[in-house]
């Protein structure tokens, strides 16, 4: 199939180059434009001319999420205001939001990077893609349907929720891709088996945005739905919104697009390069974007990159999938945990569904206690929860060095959302 999306560089020497060129014209462009990077680049020393290298990346500053919050309602602006034609916000909820603006080209390179994504995952014109998340001022919604359409496939605007109604699409419009949070997903994929609708479905591949999913979790939206593939596209609004990436059909990581931006890993302590293979921050400079340019951007997303040549053969580097947020971690007992090696750790269990929740307490004591409730398997004998408990307990404490409870619950005890799960709760405070 031709590759109309593909990046224009063929070799690594060329996107090489290509990358220096975006690096030295986003410098100049930034400290030309935006008086908020003018004074940061002046105080680190570093004028665009003494971008040589790439490895002169190193000498730019970091941006951060206040940096953004403190610049509201517009800031990075690098262009004058007339030459911006959208703007989006990210869907925090704490704080000022984080608004990013775009110009007329970013939307139509962010289009384009977009439709890369869906011919990675040998979509065809033919395909009907549904597209259930939210539309509004987050760029999640517009950004699946404006790569669908610059790709030349049938978009269902579908938006998220209404069960009901997103079942009746896939019947009726014969769906062949699924676009959703995984949570999303698990629930249309149990509403289909509840109603006995997967003869009545058409669905061949999901595309999972949003929020990290664990293998469990990604196994049993296979099985309902019979979809083919599962796959991730990472994205944040700060870099154009979902699309930077994807994994394609060998599933062996994540493709990023380095045409567009530059992304490093590294120790969110010291900010220094993690070695290859080692989980670290992934940080952002954008090669292309007018409206609103990334010089070193701290995203606090965690990830690792994958060494070598995918068989597939792009020459687009990879990443593993995002395993959570530098300010997700929470600490039991002095010990340092991340959700994802909760969920790793479940995910390898037998008896189990893949929903989950952690509860963090002190119980008036002091001391910090760590329940997990974990749903028993789909038909899973209740009376054996107490083995079940205590071999999960096991794993946890041999994996983590932390001890804690385990809590076998009903299966589908735990609630369903349409958006992002929320998996630990932390009553400590």
């Amino acid at each position: 199939m031709e590759k109309r999306f593909a990046s224009a560089w063929k070799t690594k020497e060329e996107l090489a180059a290509g990358q220096l060129a975006g690096l030295q014209w986003t410098v100049r462009h930034a400290y030309e434009g935006s008086p908020f990077y003018r004074k940061r680049l002046d105080e680190a020393g570093v004028t665009p001319a003494a971008i040589r290298s790439l490895d002169d990346l190193r000498r730019l500053p970091f941006v951060t999420a206040q940096d953004l919050r403190d610049q509201y309602p517009w800031p990075l602006l690098a262009v004058p205001m007339d030459k911006i034609v959208r703007m989006h916000a990210s869907t925090g909820t704490t704080g000022k939001r984080k608004v990013m603006v775009y110009t007329a080209k970013d939307i139509d390179d962010w289009a384009n990077m977009f439709a890369r994504c869906y011919e990675t995952a040998e979509l065809t014109r033919a395909d009907r893609v549904q597209i259930c998340v939210g539309y509004g001022v987050w760029t999640a919604g517009v950004g699946f349907q404006l790569g669908c359409e610059r790709f030349g496939a049938l978009a269902i605007p579908a938006g998220p929720g209404n069960i009901d109604l997103q079942l009746q699409f896939l019947v009726d419009f014969k769906t062949t891709v699924l676009c959703c949070t995984a949570s999303m997903a698990l629930l249309l994929a149990e509403e289909i088996d509840q109603r006995g609708l997967r003869e009545k479905i058409h669905v061949k591949k999901v595309i999972f945005g949003a929020e990290r999913s664990s293998d469990a979790l990604r196994n049993q939206v296979k099985h309902l739905t019979g979809a083919e593939h599962i796959f991730d596209i990472p994205g944040l609004t700060e870099v154009y919104g979902p699309g930077t990436g994807l994994d394609c059909p060998y599933h062996t990581g994540i493709h990023y697009w380095a045409d567009y931006y530059l992304l490093e890993i590294l120790n969110p302590e010291t900010l220094e390069p993690v070695a290859e293979g080692e989980v670290g921050e992934m940080v952002y400079t954008t090669l292309k974007k007018e409206g609103a340019p990334l010089l070193r951007y701290r995203s606090r997303d965690l990830t690792r990159i994958i060494p070598g040549q995918c068989p597939c053969g792009s020459l687009m580097p990879r990443h593993d999938r995002i395993v959570g947020r530098s300010d997700d971690m929470f600490i039991v007992r002095g010990v340092n945990i991340y959700p994802s090696h909760i969920d790793e750790i479940l995910s390898r269990q037998r008896g189990i569904a893949s929903e989950y929740q952690i509860h963090l307490d002190h119980h008036g004591d002091g001391k910090d206690y760590m329940v997990t409730k974990v749903e028993r398997a789909e038909g899973g004998n209740p009376a054996g929860d107490a083995e079940l408990a205590s071999r999960i307990e096991k794993a946890i404490r041999k994996e983590t060095l932390v001890s804690g409870k385990v809590e076998i619950v009903d299966y589908q005890a735990l609630p369903r959302t349409e958006r992002k799960a929320k998996r630990v709760f932390d009553h400590r405070t």
